[in-house]
């Protein structure tokens, strides 16, 4: 009977090496995701629960769709960081026939990439439009000064930053992932 020091001394240092670059990987990225995206789920939460029903506030409308968009990839990207480890349990299988082949290892590594990509791509979205909100209530509260009857409200709020923080979180944490899987890529093609 033999342990797993003796299974995996058997394993040629190549794959060793994936294996051990897509645990440390898949468990950096995903505890990374995962803080980041469980606080930015609260801040969209709260920011959905407190804001006023003005469609003219930083974090509704498009801004705050694309955010919590944004935010949903961001949990599929999650869930995928997790498989990475799995993939790398599976490569260290002392079984060759087990072992997934190098080009189904790009390939995961790859859908992982492009998910990340995607997640980023509609957060930076949700963000313009969510800046381009606090521009024009920036611009509005410039009037104030020479017209008194404009509305509180339509002046940069407190929330307004803490929703641009939510979704800054969401851009680190896709560009964790996509740094993850570009090294990960890198090592899988060594």
């Amino acid at each position: 009977m033999s342990n797993s020091s003796d299974s995996s001394s058997s394993l040629p240092s190549t794959v060793k090496q994936v294996a051990n670059a897509l645990r440390l990987g898949g468990w950096v990225c995903f505890w990374i995701q995962l803080v980041l995206g469980v606080i930015s789920g609260f801040i969209f939460l709260f920011a959905v629960v407190t804001l006023p029903g003005n469609k003219n506030e930083a974090g509704t409308g498009g801004g705050l769709f694309l955010a919590v968009c944004g935010l949903m990839v961001l949990g599929y990207r999650i869930y995928l960081a997790f498989r990475y480890t799995r993939l790398a349990r599976q490569l260290r299988s002392p079984t060759p026939s087990l072992r997934p082949s190098r080009a189904d290892s790009i390939k995961k590594v790859k859908k992982t990439l492009i998910s990340n990509l995607i997640g980023m791509s509609l957060t930076l979205f949700g963000a313009e439009a969510i800046g381009g909100v606090l521009l024009g209530k920036s611009l509005v509260s410039g009037q104030f000064m020479f017209n008194p009857t404009v509305e509180l409200g339509k002046f940069i709020q407190p929330l307004d930053i803490f929703i641009v923080l939510g979704n800054t979180h969401m851009i680190v944490a896709h560009f964790v992932g996509i740094v993850v899987g570009l090294f990960l890529l890198d090592r899988v093609y060594k």
